[in-house]
C-alpha cells in the first residue's frame, strides 16, 4: 500500500464513522453509476455534517445532487425546521437518487428537484445561509454570482473539487472546459473582495468563501 493510501485509511479509522445508509449508498453508487467518484465519501462527508453543525443555517442550497451522498451528510448536521434544498440537472439521475433521499432518517429535511438550479433558484425567493457547490465546472462562476445573490451576510458557499486533480497548475487543453472552469473560478473568487476564502487541500480541494 501506498504512503497516500496509508495515510487516508489512518484518517478514516480517527473520525466518525459513517453510517450503514451511507456505507450501503457509497458502494451502491460505485456498483451503478458512471463516475462513482463524483460521490463525497466518508472524510467529506464527515466534515461538511460538522461545518453544518458549526454554521447553523436554516436554508441550505446544494448545486448537483448526483447521489445524495453529500445531501444526506448535510441534512444530518441541520437542526430542527431547517431545510436542504438540493439541484440535480441530470434528469436520468433521478431514479437512482430520489429513493436514496426519500428513504433516509432526514427525508424530512431535504427538499430534491431536478432541473437548473441557475434557472430555478431566483425564482423561489429564498435567501441561503449556507451552499454547496459540485455543479458543472464550466459554470462555476455563474453558480457563484447567482449564490452571492441569494446568501446571508455572513453566508458560506462551500465549492467543490477546487483543485481538480492538480490540473489547476498545468495549461488546459482549449477544449478542456472543466479544468477551465475551475481556473476561471479560483481566479475569480481569489480577486473578489466581497468575501473572504480559503481552499482547503482535502481530496480534489474544497473552497470554504465567506459572504462579508
Amino acid at each position: 500500500m501506498n504512503p497516500d493510501e496509508s495515510l487516508k485509511d489512518y484518517i478514516l479509522q480517527h473520525i466518525d464513522p459513517e453510517s450503514d445508509y451511507l456505507k450501503t449508498l457509497y458502494r451502491d453508487t460505485h456498483v451503478n453509476l458512471l463516475r462513482p467518484r463524483m460521490a463525497s465519501g466518508h472524510l467529506q462527508g464527515r466534515m461538511l455534517k460538522m461545518f453544518v453543525q458549526m454554521i447553523r443555517p436554516q436554508q441550505v442550497l446544494e448545486i448537483g445532487t448526483y447521489s445524495g451522498y453529500s445531501a444526506i451528510c448535510m441534512a444530518e448536521g441541520l437542526e430542527e425546521n431547517a431545510l436542504l434544498h438540493t439541484f440535480e440537472i441530470n434528469d436520468e439521475q433521478e431514479d437512482f437518487t430520489r429513493p436514496w433521499l426519500e428513504k433516509s432518517p432526514y427525508a424530512d429535511k431535504i427538499k430534491f428537484y431536478i432541473g437548473d438550479a441557475l434557472e430555478l433558484v431566483p425564482r423561489m425567493n429564498l435567501i441561503f445561509d449556507l451552499a454547496f457547490i459540485d455543479g458543472d465546472k464550466r459554470k462555476y462562476v455563474d453558480y457563484y454570482e447567482m449564490v452571492l445573490n441569494h446568501l446571508n451576510p455572513g453566508g458560506f458557499i462551500i465549492a467543490d473539487n477546487t483543485l481538480w486533480d492538480g490540473h489547476v497548475l498545468t495549461t488546459p487543453h482549449p477544449t478542456d472546459y472543466q479544468t477551465i472552469g475551475i481556473k476561471k473560478f479560483n481566479d475569480y473568487v481569489a480577486q473578489d473582495s466581497r468575501v473572504e476564502k480559503v481552499i482547503f487541500p482535502l481530496r480534489d480541494g474544497l473552497t470554504l468563501i465567506r459572504k462579508l
